[in-house]
């Protein structure tokens, strides 16, 4: 298929960030600081970053690369699209859910994902076309598919917290989403988007996102048979928010969401 070898390198990007990511994770001299916005950065992101930068600019010098912690390179059709340490607060916690994100945009299109789980023993990816599989290699892998709940009144639901919700006035649609679903966990970041192409989950969203929280998620989610759009509808990852569901639900959930 088009993206096989882009997807293929991507692991081999995955597998670079692993061994950054794990020889820190739970570290006794994590170095930790504050970003601009007041979120926390360790040197474990950064490095990692600069590690899987420094091998696009080598592999792929053609290639345009956007990251959470640098910031865009260059100027391409083609964007890498990283973030190195997905939950940073849980990496600084010794939380194992976290992940490195790494996707591939080709003009406004998310078409090949990986999302690396080390400190789970998972990781997720898919390329358009391809489908999306699951495992600790490539070796061993398993098909991902979306549930097939149709029902808002039997879904499960996963978010981050309540406080984003607040802040964009949407907190009252919100907790009525939630009181209508059967079942609801804040399993947060990625992992809520990878449940949901696990079909273990079959609503997932967030109101405040940036393109890199997202771009490797979008085709895992698609590829397995699911809907990713902002809160307006839109799809694809540059809306600054998000809902993924496995489809059958996403309607219903984005009238919730936005009524009122």
């Amino acid at each position: 298929m088009a993206y096989d070898d882009d997807l293929r390198f991507a692991h081999v990007l995955a597998d670079d960030a692993d061994s950054q990511t794990t020889s820190r994770f739970r570290a006794d001299d994590l170095r930790i600081e504050g970003k601009a916005d007041g979120s926390p950065v360790t040197d474990a992101d950064k490095a990692t970053e600069e590690a899987i930068r420094r091998t696009l600019s080598r592999a792929r010098p053609r290639d345009s690369i956007v990251g959470e912690e640098f910031g865009t390179e260059g100027y391409s059709s083609r964007r890498w699209v990283i973030d190195p340490i997905d939950g940073t607060r849980n990496f600084m916690r010794g939380v194992p859910v976290w992940a490195t994100l790494i996707g591939l945009m080709v003009d406004d299109e998310v078409v090949a994902g990986v999302v690396s789980a080390p400190a789970l023993g998972r990781r997720w990816w898919a390329a358009r076309g391809t489908g999306a599989w699951t495992g600790r290699s490539l070796s061993s892998a398993t098909r991902c598919r979306v549930s097939e709940v149709s029902s808002i009144e039997e879904a499960s639901l996963s978010y981050s917290d309540l406080s984003g919700w607040e802040e964009r006035g949407m907190l009252p649609a919100f907790l009525d989403v939630i009181q209508a679903c059967q079942r609801t966990r804040a399993y947060g970041d990625f992992w809520s988007y990878m449940l949901l192409a696990d079909g273990a989950v079959d609503i997932a969203t967030e109101p405040q996102l940036a393109l890199h929280d997202m771009a490797a998620l979008v085709v895992v989610v698609e590829e397995a048979g699911g809907r990713f759009t902002d809160l307006r509808g839109n799809p694809g990852p540059l809306g600054g928010d998000a809902l993924a569901t496995n489809g059958r639900l996403h309607d219903d959930v984005l009238e919730r969401l936005t009524a009122g």
